[in-house]
Order: C-alpha cells, then sequence, then structure tokens
C-alpha cells in the first residue's frame, strides 16, 4: 500500500516537473533566439544589410552560395528596421529593399564607406555647468588602416558668440585707419566687444577650432556619451539613419529608424539640417 502511495506520488510529481522544465526550456530558447536576432553591433548590421551573415550570427564564406544572396537580403533587411516607429510607408520600404538588392546594380555597407557619418550626443563641463555637446564623427584613411575623427560640432554657447552686425548697424573701421597708423583698433579689441565686425565679409568662424582650444585649455571637460546615431547617404538617391533600441523582443539593437527619398537638394538642405547648420 506504501509502495502504491509512493509511486502514484511518484507519478504527480513527475507530470507536475514536466510542463516546468519545458516551460523553462521554452523561455531559455526564446531569450536565445531574441539574443541571436538582436543586431547588437554596427558591424553586424553591415554584415546583415549586405547578407554576408544569417539571422543565428554564422558568417558565410565568400565561396558559399548564400553571401551576398539578393534573395536572403531581402529577408534579412525586413528585420533591420525599427517596426514599432516607422514613419515610413511599406511601399517605401520595398522600393529601398529592391534598389539596394537589384541584382544589376547591388548596394553594399562598408565601414570605409563614403557618405556616412555618426552624430555623438555627449556633455561636458563648461563654465561650473554640465551642458550638451553635438561631435560629429566620420571614417578616414590614416596610414595602413582607417580612425574616427570629429568633423565638426555643434555647441550652444558657440552659436551667437560671432554674430556679425550687418548694414548701417555695423562696426567698422574708417578707410583712412592707416593714417592713424591703425591705432583706432582700439574700438575692436575690447572685452565683450564685436572684434568679429572688422572681419572679411565671408567670416565663418571655426567652432571645431574654437573647440579644440578650449578642452586643451581645461575650459571643456568631457564627462560622458548620452546617444549615438548613425546617418547614411550612401545610397545614391536615399537617406537612412540608424538608432539603436533595448527593448525586449527580436525587433532590437541597432536599426533603420529613418528612411527618405531624397534629390541632391533635398539632400543639401538635410545635410544642413543634420549638422544644425541652418
Amino acid at each position: 500500500m506504501i509502495k502504491q502511495v509512493l509511486l502514484i506520488s511518484g507519478i504527480f510529481i513527475f507530470l507536475a516537473i514536466q510542463p516546468l522544465s519545458a516551460q523553462i526550456i521554452t523561455d531559455n530558447q526564446r531569450v536565445e533566439e531574441q539574443l541571436l536576432a538582436s543586431t547588437k553591433q554596427l558591424n553586424q548590421f553591415f554584415s546583415r544589410f549586405n547578407g554576408e551573415e544569417d539571422t543565428r550570427g554564422r558568417e558565410f564564406e565568400p565561396d558559399d552560395r548564400q553571401y551576398r544572396n539578393s534573395r536572403l537580403r531581402k529577408r534579412y533587411l525586413s528585420i533591420l528596421f525599427d517596426e514599432e516607429n516607422a514613419g515610413f510607408s511599406e511601399s517605401l520600404f520595398q522600393e529601398f529593399v529592391d534598389r539596394v538588392t537589384s541584382d544589376a546594380d547591388p548596394v553594399f555597407l562598408s565601414l570605409r564607406s563614403d557618405n556616412w557619418f555618426a552624430v555623438v550626443n555627449t556633455t561636458f563641463a563648461y563654465k561650473g555647468k554640465s551642458v550638451p555637446l553635438t561631435l560629429y564623427m566620420q571614417i578616414q584613411q590614416e596610414g595602413l588602416g582607417y580612425e574616427w575623427v570629429i568633423s565638426d560640432l555643434s555647441f550652444e554657447p558657440y552659436k551667437s558668440l560671432f554674430n556679425k552686425q550687418r548694414g548701417q548697424t555695423k562696426e567698422f573701421l574708417h578707410p583712412m585707419s592707416h593714417e592713424l597708423d591703425f591705432m583706432n583698433l582700439r574700438k575692436a579689441m575690447v572685452k565683450n566687444g564685436s572684434p568679429e565686425s572688422y572681419t572679411l565679409a565671408d567670416f565663418k568662424p571655426d567652432f571645431l577650432t574654437l573647440f579644440l582650444y578650449e578642452v586643451k585649455m581645461g575650459h571643456l571637460v568631457f564627462e560622458t556619451v548620452n546617444r549615438v546615431n548613425f546617418h547614411f547617404f550612401t545610397v545614391d538617391g536615399w537617406y537612412f539613419s540608424l538608432s539603436n533600441f533595448n527593448r525586449p523582443g527580436y525587433n532590437t539593437g541597432w536599426l533603420i529608424s529613418d528612411l527618405l527619398k531624397i534629390n541632391a537638394q533635398q539632400k543639401q538642405d538635410l545635410l544642413k539640417l543634420l549638422y544644425d547648420k541652418n
């Protein structure tokens, strides 16, 4: 009798454990699949965009039939877009995919590609306060390799620092100042004055040089990087940007968050907007 009770109890315990174990295995598999599907690194995005890696992270050799296969790329490209906040239509997405996977003229990405750059939103300490400062980074060749370099920046305190006066309100040096040995330069070189008013008509301040000087002098002190985005003009007639999404599910990591079809003028306008030059 006792043996029967123990046997029956054991069966119940076994049956109770079975679904739990299966659930744990299923959950682990789901987490693993999500991690594999996530495009965690920028290099991984490039490989998947180019059809050089599958969704499980396995790289294809160049002699593999699947390497850069256009049909495979069309399937992989669909997981490289932000599906939750896409601000573009299905038809635009399909047109872009057809363009970059064209058999006659396919487009592949490379770290050494032209017409792409990073926008790095940072925080610096400046005059006793933590302030936002945007750096624009791009890849350049250096020796036998490549490196990221700062190409430009946007910093609110610099924007109004050299607001040059125009028209009748503009300060100027009299055309006969040479007869005074330019001693009237004194009025141009005063603290809180407007020395930029005495420069060439096409003068444009070099904010990058000013930034580097202030960093070297300790006036600007780096604190942290807050956000990074990548902007691509590598596909002729198109623009897209990458953002990093850290969220549950399969649609995570580096994903295309913006997609636009643009002409030459729209490209220039968009570059001005992105570089905060308007």
